[in-house]
């Protein structure tokens, strides 16, 4: 199932007070669409509000009440709810030497379990569109890569990748007419740089902000920077086609084809293991 008709339709997204999540909620006002942002900084969330023209509602997407609170608000202002992009997330970075549970549980929290609450809330109002519906979760191009000093962030993202491919066939399964894409950004002009300004007291550890630029992944390489804006334009374009991946970032397939092939050797490997245990005088 395509939305492929967005004018009159409604859309939340959280994570929309900045960023991509700013840019997916203004795109979709310009295709005619009425939008609810969320966002845990109530300062920003409200005056993103004012400037694209979108309904706000401040959430802590780790929260599950507060995730279920804005699926009823967003059903109560709208009427329906045809789009919902799980976009809230975070990207501070630590060797894995230094983590602590905190780091796990504050990384996890945010990035797996705001897509988990999302889901759960929303796509029994999907369900119930006669004209179906779509989602939108955010990963990362580290979804598909290992990426050193990002393991907790990888684990979150791969495990969003996991989900959403899962889901996507329960739908499928079921009949219903709800589209499901998964947006793997690569370097994207956003606040993900600056995530602890959002961190609970309670939840420190040894995760720090760490300029993209900075990091062990883009040392010996530029960083080839993309546009929320034009990230948007992709979300949008992968809502009316239904596309399952949404890649930002085309000239970093290699990284991930590397993977996608290490994978294949080791089915190919042990299948030539057992054949050469079937054979008669075979080396045990």
């Amino acid at each position: 199932m395509a939305v492929r008709e967005l004018n009159g339709k409604a859309g939340v997204v959280t994570g929309g007070a900045s960023g991509i999540g700013k840019a997916i909620a203004a795109a979709m006002i310009a295709e005619g669409m009425q939008v609810m942002i969320a966002d845990i900084e109530s300062g920003r969330l409200q005056a993103t509000a004012d400037e694209i023209g979108a309904a706000a509602m401040v959430t802590d997407v780790t929260k599950p009440e507060q995730v279920e609170a804005l699926a009823r608000a967003a059903l109560e202002k709208f009427g329906a709810v045809h789009v919902v992009c799980n976009n809230a997330g975070i990207g501070p970075m630590a060797p894995l030497k230094d983590l602590t549970l905190n780091d796990w549980r504050w990384m996890l929290e945010v990035n797996l379990w705001g897509v988990i609450h999302g889901v759960t809330s929303f796509l029994p109002i999907l369900r119930d569109n006669p004209d179906g519906g779509h989602i939108v979760n955010t990963a990362s191009m580290a979804a598909l890569m290992p990426v050193p000093g990002l393991v907790p962030y990888c684990a979150s993202k791969y495990a969003v990748i996991g989900l959403s491919e899962a889901m996507a066939e329960d739908i499928a399964v079921e009949g219903l007419d709800i589209g499901v894409s998964v947006l793997c950004p690569g370097p994207v002009r956003s606040d993900l740089g600056s995530s602890t300004r959002n961190r609970p007291a309670e939840l420190s550890g040894a995760l720090t902000d760490v300029k993209l630029e900075d990091s062990v992944q883009f040392q010996e390489q530029e960083v080839d920077w993309l546009s929320a804006e034009d990230t948007a334009t992709l979300v949008i374009r992968a809502i009316r086609e239904n596309e399952r991946y949404i890649i930002t970032h085309p000239n970093m397939l290699e990284p991930v084809d590397a993977r996608h092939r290490a994978i294949e050797q080791a089915f190919h490997d042990e299948t030539t293991r057992r054949e050469r245990q079937v054979q008669p005088g075979a080396d045990a």
